[in-house]
């Protein structure tokens, strides 16, 4: 795919900074994974961004839990991660409005081989530390083996298409693939690693947690915090990317302070108070009744909804398939049977939200009808291992809008458990073989506080009809993530932001090799060979129909094993925010993006 995406570049779009006829190599300013950059060689701006924002004062937001450490890239420890979003920077940058490719930022240029063996970054020799020492080819080295040796294990799985690293010279390194690695994404995931200082860590163990602030090349630097309540980052100010192109119009805050609070719902009476800025609304009924006051009204308050492009934050009830009674298919499906989303939207959400259908949701990428084309050929392969109505009848989620249909759902899910071996003991949904009754916990975090019991309650009355004991527990922040690390649970509230171009971070989330690293995003417990099958498949895929068939099909093997138990998203970003904050008015859907927004003059 490199090959050809990389002709596609040089004939079409891509200023071609030099050839090198020994070596086989083509350097470039930008690139594209599926179509033309959006942004030419001369770009000054992305077109979503004020390039002329002021800049200055002070803006506090929430943040929820707590925090020990400010090393967000280990297994260990619960790290304040906004931290190193701003004060750390990647060799290269997506932009909001076009995600698929990459501009300069540690990077000036991109180099590709000829022979597709490896992906080459020219550094910025004006990229430097917060200290004024230059970030160098010896620092991307010692991050990347950093994250792939001592990071979480997930890093391991996302690069191992990656042989090695090389050092050219003191600004110019090489990424090499393994032998026969057919991975288009690579160029664009290895742009995306946050570069560490390699002097920062000389007599540091990078897998200890620390509340020593990183090193960084960022816009901003950590100042003043105190473990669990505050943190307060200060924009550098001869923070040496300001001038960039991919930076401009970004990071117009002087200060940026985060207060830590341990439930959503609390932050509302914050922000009426004063005592912080802005805050995304994640409960339906507090953004349709819980602003109507006077400074709403008035408006030193603003309500919006602004709209993005992003693929559907996949938020899920999740089963924990280790465990036998969630290993049979049919159960899960079951279980899933006696959620009944229509009511919660009606009498919680106030219809603000969409059912998530898909593993991408509000995208192009989910599976649609009945398998057709590439696709069918593809689900062919595995036909005698996957369910029959995969090729017969189109997925849909149970629909329980009526009484009638709930009462369907049920029986349907009551003669779900009669094939996978339970029935009624005493009332209540039994294991014939084992004797033992069918209950369920499910675990959620203390920051949704008390909003998921509302739609709890229905959910654990339906499945008490039909003999299953249902339970549900908030936890705090950390006890909740060590339960999910080390997979001490039955079902949990989850949710994951997926990318826009699904690719490695596949093998992360559902793939076998990671279901049994403790601490991977596979929480589930995934094991299917068709869906590794698959993931390789898209991977690998060197063309955008292939890549798309293959996409589409691991989406609807997935939807139909019944993993998980979809919920709801909002194709809008709920935001409200005091009147002296403004952000760039454009038609581009990109979302809330608080870093390219900035105080009234």
């Amino acid at each position: 795919m490199l090959k050809s995406i990389r002709n596609s570049l040089i004939l079409l779009f891509l200023t071609i900074v030099s050839f090198d006829t020994e070596a086989k190599t083509q350097v470039v300013d930008s690139f594209s994974l599926t179509n033309i950059p959006k942004y030419d060689a001369n770009f000054t701006h992305f077109a979503y961004v004020n390039p002329k924002a002021p800049k200055g004062g002070k803006i506090t937001l929430p943040a929820y839990g707590s925090f020990d450490s400010f090393n967000p890239f280990i297994f260990k420890g619960i790290a304040f991660s906004e931290g190193a979003d701003l004060s750390l920077e990647s060799l290269g940058f997506s932009p909001l409005d076009d995600q698929t490719s990459v501009y300069p930022l540690l990077a000036e240029k991109f180099e590709f081989s000829e022979d597709n063996s490896f992906v080459g970054f020219f550094l910025n020799k004006n990229a430097k530390f917060s200290d004024g020492s230059p970030v160098t080819s010896d620092d991307v080295i010692f991050s990347f083996n950093s994250l792939i040796q001592k990071g979480s294990p997930i890093y391991k799985i996302y690069y191992s298409d990656v042989d090695r690293v090389e050092k050219i010279n003191s600004h110019h390194v090489r990424f090499h693939y393994k032998k026969g690695a057919k991975n288009r994404e690579l160029p664009l995931i290895l742009s995306q690693f946050k570069v560490f200082s390699a002097k920062h860590f000389k007599d540091k163990d990078f897998a200890t947690p620390t509340l020593e602030p990183m090193l960084g090349s960022g816009a901003y630097q950590i100042t003043s915090f105190e473990p669990n309540k505050f943190v307060e980052l200060t924009r550098n100010k001869n923070y040496w990317g300001k001038n960039l192109p991919s930076r401009k119009g970004y990071y117009n805050f002087d200060t940026i302070r985060y207060d830590f609070y341990q439930d959503t719902t609390v932050t509302l009476q914050a922000l009426f108070s004063g005592s912080i800025d802005a805050r995304e609304e994640y409960i339906a009924k507090s953004w349709v009744s819980g602003y109507d006051n006077k400074l709403v009204k008035e408006g030193n308050i603003i309500k919006e909804e602004i709209y993005h492009n992003n693929p559907a934050t996949l938020q899920f009830f999740g089963f924990n398939t280790r465990l036998p009674k969630f290993s049979d298919r049919r159960v899960r499906e079951a279980i899933g049977l006696a959620f009944n989303f229509e009511w919660a939207n009606e009498k919680l959400f106030y219809n603000q939200y969409n059912r998530i259908y898909s593993l991408f949701s509000n995208t192009d990428m989910a599976a649609k009808g009945l398998p057709k084309g590439k696709e069918k050929a593809i689900l062919s392969k595995y036909k005698k291992d996957l369910p029959p109505n995969i090729f017969t009848k189109e997925y849909s989620l149970p629909d329980n809008s009526t009484s009638e249909k709930q009462r369907e759902n049920l029986k349907k899910a009551v003669e779900l458990l009669n094939q996978a071996g339970y029935d009624f003991v005493d009332g209540k949904m039994t294991n014939l073989k084992t004797g033992k009754p069918l209950e369920i916990e499910v675990l959620s975090n203390a920051a949704n506080g008390s909003s998921f019991t509302r739609v709890m309650l229905p959910f654990i009355e339906n499945l008490r009809k039909i003999g299953i004991k249902m339970t549900f527990r908030n936890l705090e922040v950390n006890i909740f993530k060590n339960r999910l690390d080390n997979f001490e649970y039955e079902m949990a509230i989850l949710s994951f932001r997926l990318s826009n171009l699904p690719g490695n971070e596949q093998r992360e989330l559902w793939g076998s090799q990671s279901a049994d690293m403790v601490g991977s995003y596979n929480v589930m417990g995934i094991k299917n060979k068709i869906v590794d099958s698959l993931i390789t498949n898209l991977i690998e895929a060197q063309d955008n129909n292939n890549y798309k068939a293959y996409v589409s099909a691991l989406d609807r093997v997935m939807m139909n094993e019944h993993y998980f138990i979809p919920q709801w998203y909002s194709p809008f970003d709920r935001i409200a925010y005091h009147k002296r904050l403004q952000h760039p008015k454009t038609n581009i859907k990109t979302g809330a993006d608080i870093h390219t927004w900035w105080i009234k003059e």
